[in-house]
């Protein structure tokens, strides 16, 4: 689905605040762990709940403005409180944030580990400029990692390297082939992705903490989700997992599975996880 499209129904086609019968609209972006988290709650808000969920993939700020407006329902994506801070200033009065639904995510500049760099100041030499054709391949405009990595560019001396615009599936492309012919590389990296579990990659230290500390993902629903469908609210307020939880499902994706199949495997392999979310449901 375009991002044109993506906006447009989440901003035009949507139940708002008066959510009809059992249906949930989750907003979600496109990354690979994002993917995973949003198929595992649309199959258990439809396999154990019965409610019919509509998965709206847009970028990070339609995604947020979506929930703050109530055009979407509820997202299992907010990367806080680093990588989207600048979207929770925004728009922190407008939604209701439920929690950490999943802890011990990193964000930064990643590099295969066969190259000889280890700090994000290397990046100013000449040499290591050079082998990287002057480039750090990106993901989606707007993405708070792509924030954060204008900031390293500026913070660093980076002035030289240009931040390659992409999206989550194509960085991960050009990682593999670099990393099958052994070329150096430096991407927009983050925890849990399958790539860490597929590929001997290393974070580059990042000294003056722009990509900061350890993150967690949270849930986040619009204002009054909670009165008018308060089982699909209460199964999000209840919905964590690990990050090896979430690998599982994304290694499966990236090996060929389809996202619901993958899920629903998932999910079907821990009863014990999905009962806890659900549980106190009637």
């Amino acid at each position: 689905m375009s991002v044109v499209l993506a906006v447009a129904l989440v901003a035009g086609c949507s139940t708002g605040g008066g959510a009809k019968g059992k249906s949930v609209k989750l907003a979600y972006v496109a990354w690979d762990s994002e993917i995973a988290s949003t198929n595992v709650a649309k199959y258990v808000l439809e396999s154990k709940l019965g409610y019919k969920v509509e998965m709206l993939q847009v970028d990070a700020g339609p995604m947020w403005a979506g929930i703050a407006d109530g055009s979407a329902d509820a997202m299992v994506a907010a990367w806080l409180p680093g990588t989207h801070a600048s979207y929770l200033e925004k728009y922190k009065s407008s939604v209701e944030d439920l929690g950490a639904n999943l802890k011990g995510t990193k964000t930064g500049l990643a590099v295969p580990a066969y190259m000889k760099i280890d700090s994000i100041e290397d990046l100013k030499k000449a040499d290591v400029s050079a082998s990287l054709n002057n480039q750090i391949i990106g993901i989606e405009p707007g993405a708070g990692i792509m924030m954060s990595t204008e900031k390293a560019v500026a913070d660093y001396g980076l002035s030289g390297y240009k931040l390659v615009e992409s999206s989550s599936a194509a960085m991960a492309q050009e990682l593999q082939k670099a990393y099958k012919e052994q070329k150096p590389i430096v991407v927009t990296g983050w925890t849990p992705h399958w790539m860490f579990a597929k590929m001997e990659l290393k974070y580059l230290a990042d000294p003056k903490g722009v990509y900061g500390g350890e993150e967690e993902i949270h849930t986040l629903a619009r204002k009054g989700l909670k009165e008018d469908q308060p089982n699909a609210y209460k199964f999000l307020d209840q919905f964590e997992w690990t990050p090896d939880d979430m690998a599982k499902v994304m290694v499966a994706i990236q090996e060929g599975k389809s996202p619901e199949d993958a899920a629903k495997e998932w999910a079907d392999a821990n009863a014990d996880k999905v009962n806890a979310w659900i549980k106190g449901i009637e």
